[in-house]
């Protein structure tokens, strides 16, 4: 009898001109959280699609409870018994919660679905995982983690072993985290097996017992949780040692260049006050709902202020639009990178050049030259890395996106620059290489303002920090003074 419930050997995976997995082993026990941690790029996806049938490696061998299997297709596998949970769940939207739990293996009698026992059995595994909905509601009307918990439900329903949890925590709160982490507790004491990818430490001390990281499409290796510490793993999935993870550089800071005085929004923030200098990072945290987007969102032009001032370099400015932010100075970055901050089926270097097209433009004709130079410089700036400035944005990693992001702000005359949540869901060594950008924009003098609910990031980078919580600043920290207990105890006080 194996140890294992499941056991890969020796996977290798080939795609035109690229080994997306090379040689790469793997080993899960029953009842075990097992995380799987790696870089973008590392060949963690092409993985799970071969543990879950929808790819054939060229070479290697799977084992389920001892026994070999071959799968043909996603079927195969699903028959027995794995099931995947991927970041973005894809479901039904205009369906009920019980039909996306048994679409695709409905319960069927004399040739018609029993939908009475569809609900009733949907209603069962919701209540197993304290679910806060019901069967009969719609799918599109749930929340990202309600939508992922229908996902495990769904997973359940066709009496999973192995369940693979693709960074199921990305887009989630601290509070909805903390649900989804009692639900794999559960799981793992009724004995079903999970493997856990994500980028967040916090998630694989939380769950996993055992740790596996991929580096560059091979097998690196297998380490008990409790037996690594952060910079070993770092150096396991980067390649190499980040000594200094937060190079905030020391910079004599200027005069000031941003100041919000008093912002109030009905329903959204109240009197929200502070100031940014030249070369300064800003940090602005608090729990997710505090306020924090919502405030640059009105110092950006997106939304209108009821009440209140914004000063740029100590003169007051009235910003009505985006485009009137822009021309003063004042870039957003977005939390939503894919949305809101890239044209994703676009090349890179015309993403780059959008808000400055009208530079190059002569008779109604662009000088495509000079803007694909400026791209292109902008773009190596930052590091990016990318076959050639036509590639689609779509085509690189979350980390390569977010470089695109600050390398189209820099093609624009820049004072301030807001960063909103600017490493979410990026791996650790992306995330390095966006804090050195931080850092250099800083020695160059711009004012940064930092949106984080990474508590180290906010900690590591900010020279002040400002806490809200309910739409209030609560407190304000400098960087010596603030410590992780500080800042959690003003971002959870309660509005009086």
């Amino acid at each position: 009898m194996s140890d294992y419930i499941l056991e890969l050997k020796g996977i290798t995976k080939i795609f035109p001109g690229v080994k997306a997995l090379n040689n790469v082993q793997f080993q899960l026990k029953k009842g075990e959280v097992h995380a799987l941690m790696g870089e973008n790029g590392a060949g963690k996806s092409t993985f799970i699609k071969v543990i879950t049938g929808v790819h054939k490696a060229e070479e290697g061998e799977m084992f389920l409870e001892g026994k070999k299997v071959d799968f043909k297709g996603p079927k195969d596998a699903q028959a027995a018994g794995i099931a995947a949970v991927y970041q973005h769940p894809t479901s039904y939207p205009d369906l009920t919660v019980a039909e996306n739990i048994f679409m695709g293996h409905e319960i069927v009698k004399n040739g018609m679905i029993q939908w009475r026992e569809m609900n009733k059995q949907a209603t069962a595994l919701l209540e197993q995982l304290d679910a806060d909905f019901k069967s009969t509601d719609e799918m599109g009307a749930l929340s990202v983690a309600q939508q992922q918990m229908v996902e495990i439900a769904k997973a359940l329903s066709t009496n999973a072993k192995i369940i693979i949890l693709d960074e199921p925590t990305a887009a989630l709160t601290k509070n909805e985290s903390e649900k989804l982490y009692k639900i794999v507790d559960k799981l793992k004491e009724n004995q079903v097996s999970i493997i856990f990818i994500s980028h967040r430490f916090e998630d694989m001390y939380r769950l996993a017992t055992r740790v596996t990281v991929f580096r560059d499409s091979q097998y690196i290796g297998s380490y008990d949780v409790d037996g690594i510490t952060n910079a070993d793993l770092i150096k396991a999935m980067v390649g190499r040692e980040i000594s200094d993870l937060f190079p905030k550089p020391d910079v004599q800071l200027g005069d000031e260049v941003l100041r919000v005085e008093k912002l109030s929004r009905t329903g959204f923030y109240k009197d929200v006050s502070f100031s940014v200098r030249a070369g300064e990072i800003v940090g602005l945290t608090g729990l997710v709902g505090a306020g924090r987007t919502e405030v640059v969102e009105s110092v950006c032009g997106i939304t209108r202020p009821d009440s209140g001032k914004v000063y740029l370099e100590g003169k007051p400015v009235h910003i009505k639009k985006p485009i009137d932010a822009m021309k003063k100075g004042i870039i957003l970055l977005p939390e939503d990178r894919q949305k809101q901050g890239l044209i994703m089926s676009w090349g890179l270097g015309q993403n780059v050049t959008l808000p400055t097209m009208g530079k190059y433009a002569k008779c109604g004709f662009n000088d495509n030259k000079k803007e694909r130079d400026l791209a292109k410089q902008l773009l190596e700036e930052v590091d990016t890395k990318a076959v050639t400035i036509f590639d689609p944005a779509s085509s690189l990693s979350g980390g390569n996106q977010q470089k695109v992001v600050v390398a189209k702000a820099l093609s624009q005359e820049m004072k301030v620059v807001i960063m909103d949540e600017p490493t979410k869901g990026v791996d650790v060594g992306a995330k390095a290489e966006i804090y050195q950008i931080m850092g250099n924009l800083a020695k160059q003098g711009y004012g940064i303002v930092l949106i984080s609910s990474e508590m180290p990031e906010i900690l590591g980078m900010s020279d002040r920090i400002v806490i809200m919580c309910n739409g209030k600043v609560t407190g304000e920290l400098n960087k010596d003074e603030a410590t992780q207990e500080g800042i959690l105890e003003l971002a959870m006080e309660k509005s009086k």
